[in-house]
């Protein structure tokens, strides 16, 4: 039996967070079963606290919810296997997902070679970031983007399973070449990432950033059934 681990709402222990509920009954209309995760205990280091309502011996899991910092998601992969309990994307594929090589587009230097400036864009940028700052600073070469939003597309071992708009953009839903792009995810070796394209103003889809599934967000509404088929093909027990 394929099982999520998703968070649970803050003020209501015993069910599901209220942004992660309909995926969990997606889950098991599927057929699959769902634990709850306090998160805010996660954050707190309170791990006792965070996997109270998980079963000692249950398991493997897919994690489901919000974000999780790289250091604490290697503390929930520890006290998960102390309980007899594993995840399916270990911690070194989670940060792989996230870091690698920092998919991260946040402001523009339009001079290389004006080392104060760049300086001091990136210096701001740390400052903002603060502790939130994961996988160290990148620099990529700027390419121009036709306007009309990202797809997410969501990949199950190497093969896309689900397309979807960008959260920040749900009534845009462009149809990109997927067959570029899916050579690069498999090389990449995690089970469940996403990647969100873009075209740009040459015709050309681009990666321009990489997510683990587990923490990506769905647009409004859009259909989680085959995402989640997909990974209970995928869980324990599956056919070989």
């Amino acid at each position: 039996m394929t099982r999520f681990l998703f968070c649970s709402d803050p003020l209501r222990s015993t069910r599901p967070d209220a942004q992660f509920a309909g995926e969990a009954e997606t889950v098991r209309e599927c057929g699959g079963r769902v634990a709850l995760l306090d998160h805010d205990a996660l954050l707190a280091g309170d791990l006792e606290a965070a996997l109270a309502r998980v079963e000692q011996g249950s398991g493997p899991y897919w994690y489901r919810g919000w974000m999780i910092p790289a250091s604490r998601y290697e503390e929930l992969e520890r006290a998960l296997t102390a309980r007899g309990c594993s995840l399916m994307t270990d911690a070194s594929a989670y940060r792989r997902a996230h870091e690698l090589p920092g998919w991260y587009e946040a402001c523009y230097v339009p001079e290389l070679t004006d080392r104060a400036h760049l300086a001091s864009v990136a210096g701001r940028f740390c400052e903002l970031q603060g502790d939130s700052l994961a996988g160290g600073l990148v620099l990529r070469t700027y390419e121009p983007f036709v306007p009309g939003g990202e797809a997410r597309v969501w990949w199950v071992d190497g093969e896309p399973v689900l397309v979807t708009a960008h959260p920040d953009t749900p009534d845009r839903l462009p149809s990109p070449a997927l067959d570029p792009v899916r050579d690069a995810v498999k090389q990449l070796g995690c089970h469940w990432v996403t990647t969100d394209l873009a075209l740009r103003d040459d015709g050309v889809w681009r990666v321009v950033e990489v997510g683990d599934g587990q923490v990506s967000g769905l647009p409004a509404g859009a259909d989680a059934a085959p995402l989640f088929t997909a990974l209970i093909g995928e869980g324990p027990g599956r056919s070989a």
